[in-house]
């Protein structure tokens, strides 16, 4: 299985386990993590979720050959449940994030509550560079983070950027030797088993709800572009420059 949980102590821990494949993530794998969101905001005795990866790997993003396979074009699709059960998700989620989080594996972070980044983090958002367009609503919260000028920087140029940066520009709390994340994570994470379970998810809505309708209409709109762009030839070319091992050449486009 790729992705573990376990609830321990309080805390329903969602697990990317595929290091030999860099923490891909295929359709199976986003249906699992979205139930396990979903089961924790249910279970009572869970006071808070924490998503984590690998040593040195937090994600590497969609798996391409799963993700050309198995285009994500009906709304009920696994990573679309799974966007919407944390957006939707009332408990506090925290992430922990060593190595490398790719794509989605930056995106996701940007609906969770709390995110501690280790030093060797490395963060991108490259959809262009693959002849995409951003989502799960990334176009809409990038932006309000970081203001225009840097969110160009992360979305049109797919610039990488370290857990330095993405403490400076909103994306995460704190950074923390890689060796201390994940406890870090979760010492925050179990200090929730301490306060008052239904004010905190009342204070989440409040906090929330305003823009979730935003985050919903944001993200099917990519998600409509998204889906004719990876059937577009720059797309094509940028996938096949993936599996040749190459730069792609977008030399020819308009």
């Amino acid at each position: 299985m790729s992705i573990k949980t376990a609830l321990v102590n309080g805390v329903a821990t969602i697990e990317i386990a595929r290091p030999e494949k860099k923490n891909a993530l295929t359709a199976e794998m986003y249906q699992q993590m979205a139930d396990a969101i979903k089961a924790a905001a249910a279970a009572g005795e869970a006071r808070a979720i924490l998503i984590t990866g690998q040593p040195g790997i937090f994600t590497s993003g969609n798996d391409i050959e799963d993700f050309m396979s198995r285009p994500r074009s009906e709304e009920d699709a696994p990573v679309f449940q799974f966007m919407e059960a944390l957006i939707a998700c009332d408990k506090p989620v925290i992430a922990a994030v060593t190595g490398a989080a790719i794509g989605i594996g930056t995106t996701m972070l940007l609906h969770c509550d709390f995110v501690y980044v280790a030093d060797d983090a490395r963060l991108a958002m490259p959809f262009v560079s693959l002849g995409l367009v951003p989502e799960f609503a990334s176009s809409l919260l990038v932006p309000q983070l970081m203001g225009n000028r840097r969110a160009a920087e992360k979305l049109l140029l797919g610039d990488p950027f370290t857990g330095e940066q993405a403490v400076e520009c909103g994306i995460a709390n704190a950074v923390l030797p890689a060796s201390e994340v994940v406890n870090h994570a979760r010492r925050v994470a179990e200090r929730f088993n301490s306060l008052a379970p239904s004010a905190v998810r009342e204070s989440k809505r409040l906090m929330r709800e305003p823009q979730r309708a935003a985050l919903r209409s944001t993200y099917k709109a990519e998600a409509e572009i998204f889906g004719a762009r990876l059937r577009s030839p720059e797309a094509t070319e940028a996938f096949q420059a993936f599996f040749q091992k190459r730069q792609p050449d977008f030399s020819k486009f308009e």
